[in-house]
């Protein structure tokens, strides 16, 4: 799909004069990378915006909020790319994904995987402009994000690795803020392996016949009809554990006021889960934006009025 952006049509019109191949190739990459659907990039953002103001207390600058937030996009994009590397043989046989760059023709695979290089060259040297403990992070941020999609093959909690990759930047802003990681931040990882984990298998809820077919492995053909109370269970341990790490960071209470709009957000998933139609998962992990918004919101007034 092409997207009618003005920069975008700008910039493609630069690129197809000096270099006509990636010209030709940009829209595609930019289907590759999801722009059109940015959820990927506000699951992967709330937490990491919300470690780096508790890290900083407060707002933490203008260089680190540039740097965390590029970062973010490109990280998210660079594991858009590395998924389809990995699950080209799959995706042409589901619906949902039938039609991405590798399976219709419109990239070749090696496309994916360069494109990847390029995005997380570009991530590191973002990284570069922050400090020697937050650069070598970024190495295993690198590392997890390729391995994840290839886990669908081996272990049946995929799911639990992509909860490492979308917390990493936690433990990062706590480098890039203070150079080191205090007990809360890994309270605040732990806390955002589980809620990832939770929608995570709300998303794998839409795919599970598919998955089922071509032996592909989630948590959500692993918990069968537990899903919903391993997903309940999950979120609960999600709101002790961001609890928990509030009390360590001393936080009041606009953000247990964010963590009451969050709690009420999940319980609603519940409800949008209930019959495991396909649509109403898919939505229940949509919603998951405005949880990790909630939360976030509720660190900022924090800060804001104290």
């Amino acid at each position: 799909m092409r997207l009618d952006i003005p920069l975008l049509n700008n910039l493609l019109k630069i690129l197809n004069s000096r270099f006509p191949t990636l010209a030709a190739k940009w829209p595609a990459l930019m289907d590759l990378i999801r722009l059109d659907k940015p959820i990927g990039v506000f699951l992967l953002l709330w937490p990491t915006l919300t470690a780096l103001w508790i890290a900083a207390a407060g707002w933490p600058g203008f260089k680190l909020l540039l740097i965390f937030s590029l970062g973010t996009f490109l990280m998210r994009s660079a594991g858009c790319c590395v998924n389809d590397f990995a699950d080209y043989r799959y995706d042409g046989q589901v619906a949902r994904t039938a039609e991405r760059p590798l399976v219709s023709g419109r990239l070749e695979r090696h496309d994916a995987f360069y494109f990847f290089l390029i995005l997380c060259s570009l991530s590191f040297i973002l990284v570069s402009f922050t400090n020697r403990q937050t650069m070598l992070l970024a190495f295993g941020a690198v590392f997890v994000a390729f391995i994840y999609p290839f886990m669908k093959r081996f272990t049946s909690l995929p799911q639990v690795v992509l909860g490492v990759a979308f917390s990493w930047g936690i433990l990062m802003a706590f480098t890039a803020t203070r150079l080191q990681l205090p007990p809360g931040a890994f309270v605040l990882f732990v806390a955002n392996l589980l809620w990832t984990v939770a929608y995570d298998t709300e998303y794998a809820m839409v795919d599970r016949d598919d998955d089922l077919a071509l032996g592909i492995k989630s948590t959500a053909i692993l918990f069968g009809t537990a899903d919903r109370a391993m997903i309940g269970m999950m979120q609960a341990m999600f709101l002790f554990a961001i609890w928990l790490a509030g009390r360590q960071f001393g936080l009041g209470l606009w953000f247990l006021l964010g963590l009451l709009v969050a709690a009420g957000l999940l319980v609603y998933q519940q409800f949008l889960i209930r019959d495991r139609r396909a649509d109403g998962c898919f939505k229940a992990f949509l919603n998951n934006n405005w949880v990790g918004l909630a939360i976030f919101a509720g660190v900022v007034l924090h800060y804001l009025f104290n």
